[in-house]
């Protein structure tokens, strides 16, 4: 099923996302889609690797066997994405695991929604303007021209992925405009600043909240180590969380 690819791009330690869609609703609405957090535990062969069981608050999930899901691998070479089934559950040295078997192909992800991680941090942000962006599209924005322009306005991330993210403030920018995003995150190694462009795709004022506007945001030719960093700070503040919960 997945050839000889599994032991040449995925190794233990690796982050995981185990993804189940739920049907389309009958009104038409997107359907759910269901998002799980683990790691590989071990490759045991070119089609069957063991994932540590994920958990929620502070249960584990016992993801019945025989069902499939779409698995998403974070290896040092990007993200792979293949289907797999449980076959198995079972426990080894105190780990709980589940057994998957690959059932299509291993294949590179180029484009996808990465997970959401709810959370609540401070970012400062600003509009690019005509010459800047007309820079961007020629010949790529530059450094300096970043650290000028207007003054930074205050926000608050609600939820961050590989792929973008949310937040909330008193101002609303124009859809489809191009905004600089600086936040920070604790690597592990330290807290780090990013400066990360993103385009708005959706603002929306806060019904519950008068003068709050909610906006979803797209980033821009993020540099593939600075997205893995963000995924990993994400997949590593999920397990502080769920340790602190036990």
């Amino acid at each position: 099923m997945a050839g000889k690819l599994l032991s040449k791009y995925v190794a233990t330690g690796n982050k995981v996302e185990i993804r189940k869609t739920a049907r389309r609703k009958m009104n038409g609405e997107e359907p759910e889609v269901k998002v799980y957090l683990s790691q590989v535990y071990d490759v045991l062969s070119e089609d069957r690797i063991e994932v540590v069981m994920p958990m929620e608050k502070t249960k584990f999930v016992l993801l019945p066997v025989g069902a499939e899901y779409d698995i998403y691998f974070y290896s040092s070479n990007g993200v792979y994405q293949c289907k797999a089934k449980v076959a198995d559950r079972g426990k080894k040295n105190n780990v709980y695991l589940l057994v998957m078997e690959l059932t299509s192909n291993l294949r590179k992800d180029q484009r996808r929604e990465f997970y959401r991680f709810s959370c609540a941090l401070e970012m400062n942000s600003r509009a690019l303007d005509g010459e800047e962006i007309e820079k961007l599209e020629n010949d790529g924005m530059m450094d300096d021209m970043l650290s000028e322009g207007e003054p930074l306005k205050q926000s608050i991330i609600v939820d961050i992925s590989g792929g973008g993210l949310r937040f909330v403030s008193d101002h609303a920018y124009d859809k489809e405009s191009v905004i600089l995003c600086k936040y920070q995150l604790d690597t592990g190694k330290g807290v780090k600043e990013y400066e990360i462009l993103g385009k708005v795709l959706s603002v929306q004022e806060v019904q519950t909240k008068n003068g709050l506007y909610e906006h979803r945001v797209q980033y821009m030719d993020i540099d593939d180590e600075v997205r893995e960093e963000i995924i990993k700070y994400i997949f590593e503040t999920e397990r502080k969380k769920r340790k602190k919960t036990k």
